[in-house]
Parts: structure tokens; sequence; C-alpha cells
């Protein structure tokens, strides 16, 4: 609905309100909710009914305006749907309000987000207080030049450990971790704050940190002098994924905040803000105008974009200033999300290419919800597709094996060469897969993917390559090198073998 038709049905909701003796139902006029709970934050619900029709609205601080769609009042109880986003399998949920001691008991479900409160009689001058206030979104700009990403970035995330729990004296200490483990020297850079940093808005709209987060600037002099850099996070909705505000109408002054803390990155995720951009043309607007605010600032960024592979988002993220663009949804910690994120739903190999990588989502290895095969599959599999290497693990907890995992230099090279090219899959039989990914020095590396749930073998060959001949065979993984192929390579189940190989 555009803004002018909201305007005209809050009008419509506070006329009738002003005078009872038009309401229709009982559920006619202004509810007012003061006790809800902070997601999705109702305020208010506007109802409106002329003969057997009846319209309405409830306003959330997460998502504005929530229409009601297909309202009816049924053995005295109003039910209606609502679209409910972020949630394909339930495209829509079922909404319900019951008039109990004068009272309106609304009960509903918005994405993960349970609704049951109730709404006591407002007014006219209620409604104008509570309604929400829309943020302008610009027009899509030209496309943004940024140089930034030439191999996929690499570092650490506190998402996939600490989801919103994460404070300032956690993040120093994965820096000093990312030093000791001798993870900084293998090509890991980026510190960065996920979702949980941020507090309120001050008088003159700053967004300010929480309380675990005191000081942002001595936090990012801190990471800075550990030789990395620091990320942090936020949404274009009112609403980050776990709550917390947003960039909504704030877009480039929070942008000018991140840049005078000294953030180097910064992740710019849909959540809440898919109710108010909800098509291809609105979220690539959304994504450019915070694009071109951090451009703005006169300050390095890099832009990680994620709306989980919505709208074909390789092909223009470049242009909104992108860098990174996420192609699914969240990873977890266990093979089969990880197996069908990375071999099946990792975007068009197309896109991805210097200054621009498609991302399957962070590292799950060392987080130990999967095998060490399984872990190594995930290693091979984000290396053969030139994928960002984020870690989400405790650092301060890294195994010996993890260890020697995530900084293997030769996979790292693979996942990092010059050229760019993401590899996809060549050949596939049964349970096994063989990938290829050209490289810079024109070696080619192979990969071979066993995604059954019992132990295989399999032939590699010089066509899976692209080559006639083969002067040397280095497995990435133990370094060891042969003049040929061998005859067959056994694959332990939902495991792997990466190996690169020399010839012409």
């Amino acid at each position: 609905m555009s803004r002018a038709l909201f305007a005209a049905a809050a009008l419509v909701g506070t006329c009738l309100s002003a005078t009872p003796a038009l309401a229709r139902t009982a559920y006619d006029g202004v509810w007012l909710f003061d006790d809800t709970p902070p997601n999705p934050g109702v305020t208010m619900m506007e109802v409106t009914s002329k003969g057997d029709k009846v319209t309405g609205r409830v306003t959330t601080r997460w998502y504005g305006p929530v229409e009601m769609q297909n309202p009816r009042i049924e053995e005295g109880v109003l039910h209606f749907t609502a679209r409910n986003i972020n949630d394909r399998e339930h495209p829509t949920r079922d909404w319900s309000v019951a008039i109990e001691g004068g009272k309106a008991h609304l009960k509903g479900r918005i994405w993960e987000s349970e609704v049951d409160g109730l709404g006591r009689p407002g007014t006219a001058k209620d409604a104008k207080a509570r309604a929400f206030r829309f943020a302008d979104l610009p027009a899509l700009g030209a496309p943004i030049p940024n140089p930034l990403a030439a191999t996929p970035p690499m570092g650490w995330s506190s998402w996939n450990k600490f989801a919103e729990h994460i404070d300032d004296r956690t993040v120093r200490a994965m820096a000093d971790a990312m030093v000791a483990t001798g993870l900084r020297d293998a090509g890991y850079t980026y510190v960065n704050i996920d979702d949980g940093w941020q507090g309120k808005r001050d008088a003159n709209g700053v967004l300010q940190p929480n309380a675990k987060f005191p000081d942002m600037k001595a936090l990012t002099d801190y990471v800075h002098s550990k030789g990395l850099k620091i990320g942090i996070y936020s949404s274009q909705g009112p609403r980050t994924c776990a709550g917390y505000e947003g960039s909504y109408g704030h877009v480039q002054q929070d942008a000018k905040t991140y840049a005078e803390w000294g953030f180097d990155y910064l992740k710019y995720d849909l959540c809440s803000g898919e109710w108010f951009y909800a098509d291809a043309d609105t979220v690539k607007r959304s994504y450019h105008e915070m694009g071109a605010a951090l451009q703005a600032t006169g300050r390095d960024f890099i832009f990680s974009l994620c709306e989980y592979g919505r709208f074909d988002v390789g092909s223009w993220g470049r242009d909104v200033g992108g860098q990174l663009w996420r192609t699914t949804g969240d990873i977890t910690d266990d093979y089969p999300t990880m197996a069908r994120i990375g071999f099946d739903k990792n975007g068009n190999p197309g896109w991805a290419g210097p200054h621009g990588w498609n991302d399957p989502d962070m590292l799950e290895v060392g987080n130990g919800g999967m095998s060490a095969d399984e872990y190594r599959t995930h290693m091979t599999l984000w290396a053969m597709s030139a994928a960002p290497l984020m870690m989400g693990h405790d650092l301060r907890e890294t195994s010996a094996e993890t260890l020697a995992m995530l900084t293997n230099r030769r996979v790292i090279a693979i996942d990092q060469d010059a050229r760019g090219i993401q590899g996809k899959a060549v050949r596939k039989g049964g349970t096994m897969e063989v990938w290829a990914k050209p490289l810079a020095d024109g070696r080619v590396a192979l990969a071979l993917f066993n995604r059954g749930d019992a132990a295989g073998s399999l032939e590699l060959t010089t066509a899976d390559a692209g080559m006639a001949t083969v002067t040397n065979v280095e497995d990435a993984w133990s370094g060891q090198s042969t003049a040929r192929l061998p005859a067959a390579y056994a694959v332990p189940a939902r495991g792997a073998v990466m190996v690169v190989l020399t010839g012409k």
C-alpha cells in the first residue's frame, strides 16, 4: 500500500474513532498496546467497518503498519491473516482479536515473534502520536566503483558462536587470539562484530553502542593496533534480526558514525527491512543507499550484502557498492545444512571474481558440530568456491587440528587465487562429485567430494582439469606431490580430496 493510501486509511480510522456512533462492530476504532514484547513491538491496532466489510492494520515498531488480509468476524471473533516476512514456508500467518473486558486481545505470529497482548481503547490523537514514520528511499543511483576485495575477504565474525551475546572484551580477546595463533599471518584480517552491539539513539539521532561496548573508537584502535581490521553490523530496517536498532531513516547518519568510530567493514542485513523493501527494485535501492553513504564518508569499507540471495543479487551486488553478497539463508553447524549451501546454493559462478564474491555464509570449522572429515569438506568447498573465509568459532579454544585446517597455506592459496574463479562441478556420479577451479598460474585445482554416508573411491583424470598431460600432482591438504594421478582416490564418508595439477 502506498503512503497516500496509508494516510487515507489512517484518516478513516481516526474519524471513526472520533465518532463512536459510526462504529459498526465492537472492534472499530483505535486500540493501544502498551506492554507487548519489543519484538515485533505492537503499539496500535486500527479497525474500521462498513456494512459487512472490515478493514484494519496493526502497527509495530519492527515492521510499521501490518495490514489485515481477509479480515472477517466469525462467532464474535475478528480473524485475519498477515504477511509473514522472512519465512518462505509460511508466507502468511493467522491472527485473531477477541474483545475481553473492554480490551482487544490480539494474538498472532510474524516471523519468529509471538504476539499475545491486550489493547485498550484509544483516540484519534493517540493514533496520530503512534503512527509509524516512514523514511524516504532514494532512487537507484549510478553504479558505485569500489576496488576493494581483490580476493575473498578473510577474518572472523561473532555470530556463529556468540550470536547477540557479544561484548568489547570478547572482541579484543578474538583479536589477541588471531595474532597469537598465527591466523592473522595466515591471511585472516577482519574481526567483525555482528548483531547485538547497538544501544539507543541520542537526542540528535546518533546511534550509541549499548553498555557492553563502552567505547567503540577505543575498540577499533585496539584491533587496528594488532595489525587487523574491524567490522560492524546493521540492517536497513527499523530493527536488526536480534531486535536491536537498525538504520531505517538514519542511513547516512549511521555510515558517518561507523566511519568516525574507525570501522572498515559493514555487514548490512535485510531482516525487518524486508517488510519495506520486498521487491527487487526497493531492495537494490536500499543497498545502494547505504553503499553511497559509506562511500561519502571517504573511508574504505568492505560492504557485505546480506539478503539471502534474492533477486539474483550477484548480478547487481557490485553496482550498489558491495564486495560480497550472501547467496543463501544462515549456515548452521551440521553437515546437511553446510552441504546443501556449499554444493547447491552458492550462486552463479559467473557472478564471482575480483572485487565481488558469492558468500555462502561463515565458516563453522571449530564449533564442534561436525566431524574432522566433514569440516575438511566444508573448508574444501569454500576454498574451491572462492568464498569469503570468515571463521565463526571461539578462537581462544582452537584445537591444533582446527588450527592446521584453517591455516593450511595451500588451501588458502586456492581460495585466494588472484584469478578469482569460482570452481564448480565438472563430473557427478552417485554420491561422488568432481570440481575444478583454474588458477592464475595455469595450474588447476581439483576436488573430489563424497557426499554419501559410506566410504568410496573414484579416479581423477586429466580431462577433469581440462588438460592433456600432467607433470605434477600436489595434495593440497598434505603437501605431498607425485608425478601422476593415482588409479583412484579413497574418500571417507562425507569427506573430500583436493589436489592441484600442473600440466597442459
